[in-house]
């Protein structure tokens, strides 16, 4: 019975997959891996799968109570999966708020009304060959198949997730330094960390700004000093230490930003409508530079 289940769950998180890429290739014109996982898998529709035919096999000649059936247990699998990835890493996966019906936005009842009818495809038409090619299969043959799928999505699962950990890193290192600069651009008034920010996602030399604004921090500082005989050395040397300071800040910005992770780009094109929870504008800014520099 396990044997089964286990090929069960990786045939249809496979076919997930390929459902996913394909409706996002309809979508988009583009090829997009829609998947968590970097492989071929959409583990989420294996387990749909498993629970589905493990609960409701027997109600099967019943197709209300099969259709009923898959759209609660699908559902809730669904609002417990978004439930779960944004308690452990701090970011909404997908997001329904804008479609009717919805549930916390993990779950609306358009896609939960398509998920029964595809449940209903499966059990009664698709599943009958796909038992048919599992007992295709040697046992013996079988059982290292699924050891290896088993070995490898456990790499992948790992690497998923240490992506994602140096994304949210990334994030908190970038907000540190804009929080660094804005105290800086306090001294004298100025919205100095939107263009550091704006000049470090898209590459751009500010210098001039620098020199303009340092100068002004520098003229504030000797108006009010009683010693004004050695002010222009003073400012000159105010003037390098802000701009030195400044340039390392945003070299430091616009290095996170630059910067691609294995797997990164990939999870932010596979979910547009990643949102991280405590860097939220973070995040698009990276996503922009992401953006900007392909098209270069």
């Amino acid at each position: 019975m396990l044997y089964r289940f286990l090929w069960i769950f990786f045939i249809y998180a496979f076919l997930g997959w390929c459902t996913e890429v394909s409706y996002a290739a309809l979508v988009t014109g583009k090829f997009v891996n829609r998947g968590f996982l970097n492989g071929p898998v959409c583990p989420i529709y294996g387990f749909g799968v498993v629970i589905v035919l493990g609960c409701l096999t027997p109600l099967s000649d019943h197709l209300p109570v099969l259709f009923v059936g898959s759209v609660v247990l699908t559902s809730a699998l669904e609002w417990l999966t978004g439930f779960v990835l944004e308690k452990l890493f701090h970011q909404r996966w997908w997001d329904y708020s804008n479609q009717p019906f919805n549930l916390s936005g993990y779950i609306c009842l358009r896609f939960s009304i398509a998920w029964g009818f595809a449940c209903m495809f499966v059990v009664k038409l698709l599943h009958p060959t796909v038992l048919g090619l599992i007992r295709l299969i040697p046992r013996p043959v079988g059982l290292i198949l699924l050891v290896l799928l088993g070995g490898t999505m456990a790499v992948d699962l790992a690497a998923t997730v240490s992506t994602v950990v140096k994304l949210n890193r990334h994030l908190a290192q970038i907000d540190e330094l804009a929080a660094k600069i804005k105290e800086a651009s306090n001294e004298f008034g100025e919205n100095l960390a939107d263009r550091v920010l704006d000049a470090a996602e898209r590459g751009a030399d500010w210098k001039e700004d620098i020199d303009e604004l340092s100068f002004k921090l520098a003229l504030r500082r000797a108006e009010l000093a009683d010693d004004l005989e050695n002010w222009e050395q003073r400012r000159d040397e105010q003037r390098a230490q802000v701009r030195a300071q400044l340039e390392g800040w945003r070299r430091s910005v616009q290095g996170l930003l630059d910067s691609e992770p294995f797997g990164r780009r990939r999870l932010l094109k596979a979910f547009p409508e990643l949102r991280s929870l405590d860097h939220r504008d973070t995040l698009e800014r990276l996503r922009r530079r992401a953006e900007l520099r392909r098209k270069r």
